[in-house]
């Protein structure tokens, strides 16, 4: 993708800065996205919003600095508008493919918050439609861009066998976290009935696709609210898995039951992975991911992104010479993930690079949540 947009900066190097479309006012938007790309000025300009509240895109234009964004309720006015070079899609699960599908369209790099898609429909929408496309769907699986967690990859890969490997992510109340990021997020819901009865009938249509159709299972409250938290929060978990051991062989067992915790049991053919996840009433933030081999420990210390400078760290404790011990907590940056993040989708923007969290690679979260509920669910 060509972005005929520079700007000079103060050294007198030409940079290009991003004009950004962001479709969906919401929570993530009001809390990292937007204060995020304020702080990226030197990269990004956040020049249209899309919401279909035009509360909260007051709200949001009230936000953005830089100038005054333009707003529309039309996500393919703003695909399609020639002051937008990249989108970011941070509204409701149901359009994500849609609105995707949009930017592609418009040869437009679009950041697409996770999950990207829960059925392989959806999915494979986008990877065909990103065949004919100079832009590419970028997932914003921001944990994966954390300075801690591609120096742990680095560390793992240079282990001589994996003995075991744990996925924990509990968290508390996300309000908790909310409430005290001095983001002030705002919720609003001047929309019409219209809109509301569309996004229940594609949320219908999706988990019917997906967990009827296409995992083979019944569907019911129960599984519906699994896959929608396997698609949220769990995609943090299992595409950093994937990224940091590979995919699984096979899922030997899984107890899914919400609200509350659950858990399953990877087979990775030579060790074992247990995967813990849920929500608690209790305000914390237990995410970690921690992988053994018989002379080191590797773990990746994850805290919550909605307070900004809170660092990711890396723990490595190992066997030195003559039967010693060593540990070391590694942290090289305090930049936040969503950082790090926006940085990442702005090389592979203005490069033409395909992101390692592309739509091909979110293909195999569909695969590890046609497994788990699979596993869980029919036995």
């Amino acid at each position: 993708m060509a972005i005929e947009n520079p700007s000079t900066t103060t050294n007198g190097s030409a940079d290009r800065i991003l004009r950004v479309g962001i479709i969906g006012c919401g929570e993530i938007s009001q809390v990292a996205h937007i204060p995020n790309i304020n702080n990226l000025a030197h990269r990004f300009r956040t020049t249209y919003l899309c919401d279909i509240s035009n509360n909260a895109l007051q709200h949001c234009a009230g936000k953005v600095l830089g100038g005054t964004p333009k707003t529309t309720s039309s996500a393919a006015e703003l695909c399609g508008s020639p002051d937008v070079d990249v989108v970011i899609i941070a509204n409701a699960d149901a359009y994500h493919m849609e609105h995707g599908l949009l930017a592609l369209q418009n040869d437009k790099y679009c950041l697409i918050e996770k999950p990207a898609a829960l059925c392989f429909r959806d999915i494979d929408r986008l990877i065909e439609a990103e065949r004919t496309s100079k832009g590419k769907v970028f997932v914003g699986t921001m944990r994966r861009y954390a300075r801690a967690f591609i120096d742990a990859v680095q560390e793992v890969g240079d282990m001589d066998n994996i003995t075991y490997a744990r996925v924990r992510d509990i968290i508390g109340p996300n309000s908790t976290f909310v409430d005290q990021s001095c983001t002030f997020p705002q919720r609003f819901n001047d929309f019409s009935d219209v809109d509301t009865k569309d996004r229940a009938a594609r949320d219908t249509d999706i988990f019917d696709q997906a967990i009827s159709k296409e995992f083979g299972l019944e569907v019911t409250p129960q599984s519906t609210r699994m896959l929608r938290v396997l698609g949220g929060l769990g995609t943090h978990d299992l595409s950093a898995m994937r990224e940091i051991i590979g995919m699984p062989k096979s899922v030997t067992g899984a107890f899914l039951k919400l609200p509350g915790i659950f858990s399953v049991l990877f087979n990775y053919e030579n060790f074992p992975v247990v995967y813990e996840s849920g929500l608690s009433g209790v305000p914390q933030f237990d995410a970690h991911i921690e992988v053994y081999s018989e002379s080191k420990i590797v773990r990746v210390e994850f805290d919550t992104p909605y307070i900004k400078g809170l660092p990711v760290t890396m723990a490595i404790r190992e066997k030195v010479s003559e039967g010693g011990f060593q540990e070391r907590k590694v942290r090289k940056t305090y930049e936040d993930p969503y950082t790090l993040e926006l940085l990442e989708f702005y090389d592979c923007a203005v490069s033409g690079r395909t992101p390692k969290s592309g739509a091909g690679d979110a293909r195999r979260d569909v695969e590890l949540f046609q497994m788990i509920m699979t596993a869980g669910f029919k036995n």
